[in-house]
């Protein structure tokens, strides 16, 4: 063959080839493989992802609400002693018995005392001198009226003090006792004898239980015997 027919030959050849590939179909384009690196990030963010989650459910259900025995209520327990034989009016630690109660300072605390580990309830009306006029409640009376308020005085028996006084000045547990009329010592509280263990605001109170002072929000708890629950919670209710 001559090289003229050669290189013709040749054209009609590339002509052909280049037809078939525009009208066929075209060579498979190779797949990428991705990279090691790649996928063990993407591995490694899913594996962070399922901790955190997991993380977050643990934490959720630590934080639910914790079921078990209700704890005991005032209302419930039994009382402590009652307001027979407390003062009628006299005058008793400088403190006065007025027919108003005083507001210029006014605060409340906080009272609870267990016998042998059990609650006991403090009685509503402690200060309130009778006559009184009161309403039954499921958790006790609530006394709201009498003949005369002492500036120390309750009106429920779910342990609240009321510090109702003309003036400003610190009061103690013992001038609360000593309205009501009740023993109060390192080894006695009320009629109830034996080694008396005091807490004021969750902490050990060493000092002589008289001494203790009231103070706004002030949470006293006396444990009378060997058998002590240790520091109980208390809330205030809203507004007090």
């Amino acid at each position: 063959m001559s090289k003229k027919s050669k290189r013709k030959a040749a054209a009609r050849a590339r002509a052909a080839g280049t037809r078939q590939y525009r009208g066929g179909d075209r060579p498979a384009t190779p797949t990428r493989r991705q990279p090691a690196g790649s996928r063990r990030f993407g591995i490694g963010l899913g594996a962070l992802v399922g901790v955190l989650v997991v993380g977050a459910l643990i934490i959720f259900v630590n934080n639910l609400p914790k079921t078990g025995p209700p704890s005991p209520t005032p209302g419930a327990a039994t009382l402590l002693a009652t307001t027979d034989g407390m003062a009628q009016g006299q005058p008793v630690d400088g403190i006065s018995c007025q027919t108003a109660e005083q507001l210029v300072y006014h605060i409340h605390a906080h009272l609870a005392v267990y016998t042998s580990g059990t609650l006991r309830a403090i009685p509503a009306g402690i200060g309130i001198v009778p006559p009184v006029l009161s309403t039954p409640t499921a958790g006790g009376p609530i006394v709201y009226g009498g003949k005369c308020f002492y500036w120390l005085h309750s009106h429920t028996q779910d342990g609240i003090i009321h510090i109702e006084s003309p003036t400003e000045r610190v009061y103690t547990l013992a001038n609360y006792f000593d309205i009501w009329n009740q023993p109060l010592s390192a080894t006695q509280v009320g009629p109830a004898h034996g080694t008396v263990t005091a807490f004021v605001d969750g902490r050990p109170f060493s000092g002589d239980p008289r001494s203790i002072p009231l103070m706004a929000h002030t949470r006293i708890q006396l444990d009378v015997g060997s058998a002590s629950p240790g520091p109980q919670p208390f809330t205030f209710p809203t507004g007090l």
